[in-house]
């Protein structure tokens, strides 16, 4: 698959022939579903806690005694009935991460990635640097290719420091490139490194 090579001027400067086999497969909505899960599954701080019978700061005395007072029988202050009792099946510290292999993750991202082609929402760049860090300068450059999601095989200082401040803009290394982080944004630019990058850790 043909696709041509712009710059940041968006002016064609040639083209570069994509590996079927990563950028030209059937998109199957299940596979990204299962890996953006285990991605933000993974991200899940899981510090929620709620204070059971066992931990709240109560008396464990009997309230009152059990018959002839005409209140329900209680053993505790501590019951989940009571105001600053105890709650029943509450959340606890946990890890919310689950297994995915890592065959069906590479496969998640070449779908990821052939979604992108097929929506003609994937756009080549030749190289990603700036002489100097002015985010004026990128913005006007970045607004007249409609670009957002840049994964280059090393990011440029200037180039980084120039982006962060962009509203939806995101810079990453070929090895931050991710199912999610694609997903999430309109377009997808990759520069010329990138993809050799990507072809080789993902053959």
């Amino acid at each position: 698959m043909k696709q041509d090579i712009l710059n940041l001027e968006n002016k064609n400067v040639g083209s570069i022939e994509l590996n079927d086999a990563i950028f030209g497969l059937d998109v199957r909505a299940d596979i990204l579903h299962r890996v953006v899960n285990w991605q933000l599954a993974r991200l899940q701080a899981g510090t929620h806690k709620t204070k059971g019978r066992s931990e709240v700061a109560l008396t464990p005395a009997k309230p009152f005694k059990q018959k002839g007072s005409g209140n329900a029988r209680q053993g505790s202050r501590k019951g989940t009935q009571f105001r600053k009792g105890g709650v029943v099946f509450g959340p606890v510290v946990r890890d919310h991460s689950h297994e995915l292999t890592k065959k069906f993750r590479k496969l998640g991202l070449k779908t990821a990635l052939s979604a992108k082609a097929k929506e003609g929402n994937l756009v080549i760049i030749d190289e990603a640097k700036l002489s100097a860090p002015k985010t004026k300068d990128l913005k006007v450059k970045l607004d007249a290719c409609g670009l957002k999601n840049i994964d280059g095989k090393e990011v440029d200082v200037n180039f980084a420091l120039a982006s962060r401040n962009i509203a939806g803009v995101d810079v990453l290394p070929t090895i931050g490139a991710n199912v999610y982080d694609i997903l999430r944004k309109d377009k997808l630019v990759l520069t010329k490194d990138a993809v050799s990058c990507l072809e080789e850790r993902l053959k």
